[in-house]
C-alpha cells in the first residue's frame, strides 16, 4: 500500500534492484512506431497514462480505446501495458506497490530491455505524481480520437470497396466507426465470460500471490470475519451504538490503523474539534491516557514521529455539526487528488450529523440521500467509507442492538453494506469489555459476535479480542 504516491515515487529507484535475465520478447522505441499514435502533446499523454495506471473507471470507460503503442513515450506505454494486462486478468488496478513489483517482473523477463530501467523509473515517478481529477474530459478526448482514427480507417478501407461496388461494406465500416466512443454503461459485465477472471481472482487470493483489497481493521480476528479481509473498497460500513459507546473512539483506531499500514486516510470530524482528535490519536498510538498526555511530552511525540516514517497520510478536516454535505467531500477529494494524494479510506465522524446536498421537509428522505451519496462517493473513488449511526433508545437498552435498533431511519441498513453494533452492560464497561455485534451485512454471514477489552482511557477501543461467538 502506498505512503502517498509522491513519497514512493522518490524511493522507486532502491526498489529495482537485481533484474535477472530471461527470453521474453523485450520492449523497444520500434515496437510501437508502426501503429496509430495519439495525437496529443506529451503532457497530456502522461495524464492518459496516469489514469490508465491508476483510475479503474477510466479504464472501464475507455475499454479498447487505449492501447501501450499509441504512447509516443516508451516507458509510459510499458506501465500503460503493465496496468491494463492486470485489469484484463483480475478486473482490476494494481496497487502503487504492486505495480513497481509488476515492472520489475517484466524486467526481468526482459519484456522491458534493462537499458530502459532508467526511463521507467523516471516514467513511474512522473505518471503517480500526475493530476488525473479530470477523468471525463480525458475520455471525451479519448473517445473522439479513438472514433476519429475508426472513421479514417474506414475511409482508407472504402476506396478498394468502392472500386469493387460493395457499397454495403462500406454503409457498415463507417456505421461501426462512427459507434467507436466511451462506454456509457459503466459497470457492464459478463457474467459467464468472467467466470475464468473470477477463478483467477480467487486462486490468486488463496495463494497469496495478491493481496486482498480490503483495508484492514488493524484487529486480526476482526479482519478474518469480514469479507474482504477487512473495511471493503468501494462500500460503505457503520459503527452503531448508544451515546458514549465508543463509536468516535472506535472510528479514530481504525482510521490509525489504516494510516500505520500505509494507507492515505482522510478523517472528517462533525463532532469534535481537530485538536480533541488529534490528542485522542496521540493517546491511541502512542497507549497514553489521555490525561498523561502533558505529564508525558516527549514520550509521546517520539512515538508519534516513530509511527509516522512508515505511514500514509492522514489528513483531519473539522467541519461544524449540521453544515457538511457529500458534494464537500466530493470537493475535497479533488483537491487533493489535484495534490497528487489518492485516499485509500475516508472516515467520516459520523454520517448522521451530515447535511443533505438538497433538504427536503422529509427527515428520513434527508438522512437516506446522505447515505446514498456516502457509498456513491465509496463507489467512485474506489475506497473504503467508514461512519457510525446512532442506535434508537430500545437499541440503548438492549443486551444487543440489532438491525431493527437503527435510528430515525431503516434505509442506514439498507444501504450499508456492513453493521456492526457496540454493545456492553453497565458490568462490562467496568470491566473495559464491549461485544461487537455482526448486526447486517450485505455480501457475508451475520449474527457474528466478537468479545473485546478496551481502554478508552487511551482512545483503544480495541485492546485484544476475548472471543468469538
Amino acid at each position: 500500500m502506498a505512503v502517498t504516491e509522491e513519497s514512493l515515487a522518490k524511493d522507486i529507484a532502491a526498489r529495482f534492484e537485481g533484474t535477472a535475465t530471461a527470453t521474453a520478447p523485450a520492449v523497444s522505441a520500434g515496437d510501437w512506431s508502426d501503429n496509430a499514435a495519439f495525437e496529443f502533446d506529451s503532457a497530456f499523454q502522461t495524464k492518459i497514462a496516469a489514469l490508465a495506471v491508476k483510475d479503474p473507471i477510466f479504464v472501464e470507460r475507455t475499454d479498447g480505446l487505449v492501447r501501450p503503442e499509441y504512447f509516443e513515450n516508451v516507458a509510459e506505454a510499458a506501465l500503460v501495458s503493465i496496468a491494463l494486462r492486470y485489469y484484463g486478468r483480475y478486473r482490476r488496478l494494481p496497487d502503487t506497490v504492486t505495480l513497481m513489483q509488476l515492472v520489475k517482473d517484466d524486467l526481468r523477463a526482459k519484456v522491458i530491455r534493462p537499458e530502459l530501467l532508467g526511463e521507467v523509473k523516471t516514467a513511474l515517478k512522473r505518471v503517480l505524481t500526475t493530476n488525473i481529477d479530470d477523468r471525463d474530459y480525458v475520455v471525451d478526448q479519448v473517445a473522439t480520437f479513438a472514433r476519429h482514427q475508426a472513421i479514417s480507417g474506414a475511409i482508407l478501407t472504402s476506396v478498394d470497396l468502392l472500386g469493387r461496388g460493395d457499397h454495403a461494406r462500406i454503409l457498415e465500416l463507417v456505421r461501426k466507426a462512427t459507434e467507436v466512443g466511451a462506454a456509457d454503461f459503466a459497470g457492464q459485465y459478463d457474467y459467464a465470460e468472467r467466470i475464468d477472471q473470477r477463478a483467477e481472482l480467487r486462486r490468486a487470493e488463496a495463494a497469496g500471490e495478491i493481496a486482498p483489497r480490503g483495508i484492514s481493521t488493524g484487529v486480526r480476528a476482526l479482519d478474518k470475519l469480514l469479507k474482504h479481509k477487512g473495511w471493503g473498497r468501494r462500500e460503505l460500513s457503520l459503527l452503531m451504538g448508544g451515546p458514549k459507546v465508543g463509536k468516535s473512539t472506535g472510528l479514530a483506531m481504525f482510521a490509525k490503523n489504516a494510516w500505520l499500514q500505509g494507507c492515505n486516510v482522510l478523517f472528517v470530524t462533525l463532532e469534535v474539534s481537530n485538536e480533541i482528535l488529534s490528542d485522542r490519536l496521540d493517546a491511541c498510538i502512542a497507549e497514553v491516557p489521555m490525561s498523561e498526555l502533558s505529564d508525558r511530552i516527549i514520550e509521546v511525540q517520539e512515538r508519534i514521529k516513530l509511527a509516522a516514517a512508515s505511514a500514509g497520510k492522514l489528513m483531519l478536516h473539522e467541519y461544524p455539526t449540521g453544515t457538511f454535505t457529500s458534494a464537500m467531500l466530493k470537493r475535497l477529494i479533488a483537491r487533493y487528488k489535484a495534490q497528487g494524494i489518492r485516499f485509500d479510506m475516508v472516515v467520516v465522524d459520523y454520517a448522521d450529523i451530515m447535511a443533505p446536498n438538497r433538504a427536503t421537509d422529509d427527515p428520513r428522505e434527508n438522512s437516506k440521500s446522505i447515505y446514498v451519496d456516502l457509498r456513491a462517493i465509496a463507489q467512485e473513488e474506489d475506497l473504503a467509507m467508514l461512519s457510525a449511526t446512532q442506535t434508537n433508545r430500545e437499541g440503548a437498552k438492549s443486551i444487543v442492538a440489532g438491525m431493527t435498533h437503527v435510528a430515525e431511519d431503516f434505509n442506514k441498513i439498507r444501504i450499508a453494506d456492513i453493521v456492526i453494533s457496540i454493545n456492553k452492560t453497565e458490568e462490562e464497561e467496568k470491566r473495559g469489555e464491549a461485544r461487537l455485534f455482526f448486526a447486517a451485512s450485505r455480501n457475508q454471514k451475520g449474527g457474528m459476535t466478537l468479545r473485546i477489552q478496551q481502554d478508552l482511557e487511551s482512545m483503544i477501543f480495541v485492546k485484544r479480542v476475548t472471543g468469538i461467538e
